[in-house]
């Protein structure tokens, strides 16, 4: 997967807030935001304005909230601990933590393993 691919496939599940994501789709959808927002500021410097930036903002907000739920999903979490981030300090690193760990291999109670990995024998 590409930074093109996961940026499509982010803004093609926008609202999709089941099922899971895979690090590598969770990070190139991340680091597209980044680059984005990074030009945006860029220009927003030159014409002395947030404009762009708040525009990016505002168009990343939900694909990358669902990617974030989704990629929690992956790693057998429940989406709601998208809200650890409220406590200062810990909760960044409590969530950077999860985005980070290695997915569940296999089926989990939140779908099929995004990278089509070897499902549990049926009966298991």
């Amino acid at each position: 997967m590409n930074i093109q691919e996961a940026v499509k496939s982010g803004f093609d599940h926008f609202f999709d807030w089941k099922g899971r994501a895979s690090r590598p789709a969770f990070w190139w959808l991340y680091l597209g935001y980044l680059i984005v927002v990074a030009i945006g500021s860029i220009f927003d410097a030159i014409i002395g304005t947030n404009f762009l930036y708040i525009i990016v903002a505002l168009a990343f907000f939900f694909p990358i909230l669902s990617a974030t739920i989704r990629r929690l999903h992956d790693t057998g979490k429940s989406g709601w601990w998208w809200w650890i981030q409220i406590i200062p300090i810990i909760g960044f690193i409590v969530i950077l933590v999860f985005l980070c760990t290695k997915s569940d291999e296999g089926k989990n109670k939140y779908g099929p393993d995004p990278k089509g990995g070897v499902s549990e024998p049926a009966g298991a």
